[in-house]
């Protein structure tokens, strides 16, 4: 009977030993990490990314065609003044004209008006240059006003198919008649995929939207000071 007490005792001592063992193994291993692709998550995001990408290449369309043709209108030759001031106080009108209309800039087109109107009141010169610059300035903000909207839409788009997913993943809970926590947690990262993408492309659009607008700013800043310098130009005293 002692030599089955003393075998009973050496087998449990085995297997708590092998149970330790595997403990340790287990702790030592070090778990194995999953990770998914962009297109993984895109193509589990469901149909709701298909309007935010559409969003996102618009979004970049406009950004690219915008920042082009607000480069091309920021072209302004330094000495384009000085050049107006010399014609003008010469009496070389035709020469004047020429050269804004050489020179592809708003403020060139602006300053051509303001020409057209010498020999008015010096109010009336002043509307006309007004004018001039407020349409360049129209040209300039074309299809601004879409890449703001998209700014804000497409966070609406993100939010509106995650609220669709947690619909979905509540639906299946209830047809199920069971609560686990693989059917939540499993869903519900999926549908934030849609949160993640309309975020990204509403930020993207409004950082994009900004710049420009900045772009936009500066120029007019410039349209305004050369507006100015060739107001003061008509009011100087003309050398002999």
């Amino acid at each position: 009977m002692t030599y089955g007490i003393i075998l009973q005792i050496s087998q449990n001592l085995g297997n708590a030993a092998d149970t330790l063992a595997q403990a340790a193994t287990t702790a030592i291993t070090p778990p194995v990490e999953q990770s998914i692709s962009l297109w993984d998550m895109a193509v589990k995001g469901g149909g709701i990314l298909i309007p935010i990408a559409i969003l996102s290449v618009m979004a970049f369309y406009i950004f690219f065609e915008r920042l082009f043709t607000i480069q091309r209108f920021s072209k302004i030759d330094m000495n384009f003044m000085h050049q107006i001031r010399d014609y003008v106080h010469s009496g070389n009108i035709d020469a004047a004209k020429a050269l804004c209309k050489n020179t592809r800039s708003p403020v060139a087109r602006m300053i051509e008006k303001g020409i057209m109107r010498l020999g008015k009141p010096v109010k009336e010169i002043e509307g006309a240059i007004e004018n001039v610059g407020k349409l360049e300035i129209f040209k300039m903000e074309k299809n601004l006003n879409i890449l703001a909207t998209i700014a804000g839409i497409a966070p609406m788009f993100g939010f509106l198919g995650t609220i669709f997913g947690v619909i979905k993943i509540f639906y299946q809970i209830a047809l199920q008649n069971s609560l686990e926590i693989n059917t939540i947690s499993g869903g519900l990262y999926v549908k934030m995929i849609s949160s993640a993408a309309g975020l990204l492309v509403g930020m993207i659009a409004y950082a994009a939207y900004h710049y420009l607008v900045h772009l936009i700013d500066r120029i007019i800043n410039k349209m305004e000071i050369n507006a100015v310098q060739f107001i003061d130009l008509l009011e100087e005293p003309v050398k002999n």
